[in-house]
């Protein structure tokens, strides 16, 4: 049918002049002379075709059309139509067109050109093309752009500096771009919101008047710069958690190792035959260091199994003195534990043999890790005590290297002596071959009764269950 009362006048018309009803994607109205350019017979015969935009990029262009010449304006572009899949060029004026029924469609009015093919070929991957691309004059206004650009801006394409989320760096770019080429990451505002967008600008020739003009070409970056800010994000984590362990570690070593010795020294001076005063004293710097205890327990993490109560004299170890652990002979002829302890700190190894002189057994010391595994090597040891933080070797190399002996050394209970007793620590010492853990500042009784078990071969009835690293 017929469009209003034009359709008379169009017909007469010597250029293509149609109608397209951009909800539909058909022809309502075509003159004879689009009827030709589209080799149809009718207009009935034109209206059983399908018209509506496949392609992405073609709906985008189509859809621009629409919003561009619903503002009044008309737009002029170069269209390439394949009527029967042949393709013709024509310079096509669009504009908006209202019929009878208050329906708006698409006019079209055309001008054939012969185009080269290569030409042709150009400007259509132009158009269909993922790339962003835009032409804009010297001063930022946009002279073309192909839909994938319209695509993702809208009406906000028409403005060098508007797409960028921060307009002075859309303007600097634009400015060094006048000079020569330049590229970058850049946040812009799409119609999606927020994208990341790498964009390439450098100054060309316009075809058309001569004169310089930008040419911008934009990828979406979005999901890479997301998935690497994700990954950045997540090992600044886990730095920060590894940097948080480190202090921890540092900080549990630098402070339980004095208070080892104060809490230490302090209960063997208070359970020695002493004037009343010293006694009491002594108890007074023992209570302190508890104290002082609880406040490094509180602000580090505390160690597994760390008490806070004073400990009981050395008479409760009554019975593993009169037990007994082993059969070799000692001077006196009574049988005594043989125990290797191994640390760098000397007050360390003072307040250990301390100890364990309280009970009748033997304890001999070992400086470093590497001393500790030359020890092992040559000594009759019923247990080794191992502590971790050493220099020259540290306390987990030594005890790998210990289980890595040949004959019965390699089998000696190994217990850590240690302030680092964080879960994933004591993990590692299992690993290493050790088969228990005793916290610092000590715990007479927990140290003496950790000893005598695993000395009394208890670890050999065990050894098939695993590891039974505890800090009970």
């Amino acid at each position: 049918m017929a469009p209003h009362r034009f359709g008379a006048g169009w017909d007469r018309l010597q250029r293509p002049v149609w109608l397209y009803d951009p909800q539909t994607g058909q022809k309502p109205y075509a003159n004879p002379a689009a009827l030709s350019l589209w080799g149809a017979e009718s207009l009935s015969a034109l209206a059983d075709r399908d018209f509506s935009a496949q392609s992405p990029a073609m709906k985008t262009r189509i859809q621009r059309l629409v919003e561009q010449t619903a503002q009044g304006q008309t737009v002029r572009e170069r269209w390439a139509f394949f009527p029967h899949g042949q393709p013709v060029t024509a310079q096509a004026v669009v504009s908006r067109f209202v019929d009878d029924d208050g329906q708006a469609l698409l006019l079209f009015e055309a001008t054939l050109e012969d185009v080269p093919a290569e030409e042709r070929r150009a400007a259509e991957a132009l158009r269909h093309a993922s790339t962003l691309i835009s032409l804009f004059d010297i001063d930022g206004t946009r002279l073309f752009s192909n839909p994938a650009a319209f695509g993702a801006y809208g009406e906000m394409e028409g403005d060098f500096t508007g797409r960028f989320a921060a307009q002075a760096e859309g303007q600097a770019m634009l400015a060094a771009a006048a000079e020569g080429a330049v590229s970058g990451l850049r946040a812009v505002t799409t119609r999606a919101g927020p994208r990341r967008h790498h964009m390439g600008a450098r100054p060309v020739p316009d075809s058309v008047t001569g004169r310089t003009c930008i040419l911008l070409d934009e990828q979406d970056v979005t999901p890479r710069v997301e998935a690497e800010m994700a990954r950045s994000a997540a090992e600044q984590k886990a730095s920060m958690a590894e940097a948080r362990q480190q202090f921890l570690t540092e900080m549990s070593h630098e402070l339980r190792t004095p208070l080892n010795a104060v809490i230490g020294f302090s209960r063997l001076l208070a359970d020695a035959p002493l004037p009343e005063a010293a006694t009491d004293q002594a108890l007074r710097i023992h209570a302190a260091g508890l104290g002082l205890l609880e406040v490094v327990n509180q602000m580090i993490a505390a160690p597994l199994g760390q008490p806070a109560q004073p400990l009981p004299p050395p008479s409760a170890f009554a019975d593993v003195r009169e037990g007994g652990v082993d059969e070799r002979p000692s001077p006196d002829g009574e049988a005594r534990l043989r125990a290797l302890y191994v640390d760098d700190n000397e007050s360390n190894r003072t307040l250990v043999q301390a100890m364990f002189a309280t009970t009748g057994f033997i304890c001999e010391t070992a400086v470093d890790g590497r001393a500790g595994v030359e020890a092992a090597k040559s000594g009759d040891w019923d247990v080794i005590l191992m502590d971790i933080q050493m220099p020259v070797m540290d306390g987990v190399t030594a005890t790998r290297m210990i289980r890595a002996l040949e004959g019965a050394a390699a089998s000696t209970p190994i217990i850590a002596l240690t302030a680092n007793t964080l879960p994933d620590q004591i993990q590692t010492y299992v690993e290493a071959g050790m088969d228990d853990c005793v916290a610092k500042p000590i715990n007479m009784v927990e140290l003496l009764t950790k000893v005598s078990h695993w000395a009394q071969g208890c670890w050999r009835e065990t050894a098939l269950a695993g590891p039974t690293v505890t800090a009970s």
